[in-house]
């Protein structure tokens, strides 16, 4: 299978509040699919549809070509989720919680659960409502990967954690897309994680998906400028395709979305020199993505769509 999850205009809507407004995406089998926005941009809503815990107003989800609403156990079994909240049973054991978890999939691999165990440093006879936030977050993802999931959902979960804690979940999530033909589905705020290990990005803004493309054709399709004026300038630099503007008479910072040539080439019609080109980070390209309006968010995702 080609397409793993398949989503076609999805709507959810609370009362008078847009969660989802017509959501479409295709996530390929194999690598990391990324998913950022901002805390309520809609990214935890559109995985409850993912995983079957909410049914579509609107619109379509396949999971593995299957109605994750329809055939929970048909999908869920190839699927491991490891979620914010981390909620585990705080009475159990971490031997017992794996022993547990085992009776759902037929696939768990017991000699794989021990490795991930010792690989993560937990102690097989701690309760787990004894363990740190950080010993939660590696026992979730313990019982989430113990059965060599096809899909691995990730809701945020490097959230409230160190950043040693952070690395090591990263590694896993690497080793995990290592074993051929596993898929990562990883939503996060924390964009610098997003950028180390997805090999696509969707961003989410107010419900809407305002971007959607391969991580290194996105960020090679926007550029951060530093130009200076070769004469005095009464108003900002207004370059087409520029997303941001920082900065004053003579020289200004502007990121920028489009085919370097052709913004230099601007550039100097306007009276300005670049004096340094560099590519930006996806946090600055989500920072000023999220700032523009809905009318400009069409205009430049089509621009990141051709240069894609």
């Amino acid at each position: 299978m080609d397409t793993i999850i398949e989503i076609s205009q999805l709507d959810r809507r609370y009362g008078s509040v847009t969660a989802l407004d017509s959501i479409s995406l295709t996530v390929p089998q194999a690598g990391v699919f990324g998913l950022v926005g901002e805390n309520g941009a809609g990214k935890t809503t559109l995985i409850h549809h993912i995983l079957g815990l909410l049914r579509a107003q609107r619109g379509v989800v396949r999971v593995f070509g299957l109605d994750p609403v329809a055939e929970p156990a048909r999908v869920l079994g190839r699927v491991g989720v490891v979620t914010e909240d981390r909620d585990l049973p705080a009475w159990m054991r971490v031997d017992e919680l794996m022993r547990f978890t085992r009776t759902f999939y037929p696939s768990w691999d017991d000699a794989y659960a021990e490795e991930l165990r010792k690989t993560f440093g937990l102690d097989a006879s701690a309760r787990i409502g004894t363990l740190s936030q950080g010993q939660l977050a590696k026992t979730s993802l313990l019982v989430a990967l113990a059965h060599r999931p096809e899909l691995l959902v990730l809701d945020e979960p490097s959230s409230g954690l160190d950043p040693v804690v952070r690395r090591d979940i990263l590694e896993a999530i690497v080793l995990t897309v290592a074993e051929s033909g596993r898929t990562v589905f990883f939503s996060s705020h924390l964009l610098d994680e997003v950028e180390r290990v997805s090999d696509r990005v969707a961003m989410m803004k107010s419900g809407r998906l305002v971007l959607n493309a391969p991580t290194d054709a996105l960020k090679s399709a926007h550029h951060r400028l530093i130009v200076r004026a070769r004469t005095k300038q009464d108003a900002p630099p207004n370059i087409p395709g520029t997303l941001s503007c920082r900065g004053q008479d003579p020289e200004w910072t502007l990121l920028c979305v489009g085919e370097l040539d052709r913004l230099a080439h601007t550039a100097q019609g306007c009276g300005l020199d670049i004096i340094l080109s560099e590519t930006p980070s996806l946090n600055e390209i989500f920072v000023a993505r999220c700032a523009l309006p809905a009318v400009a968010q069409e205009r430049f995702t089509m621009s990141v769509s051709q240069e894609a």
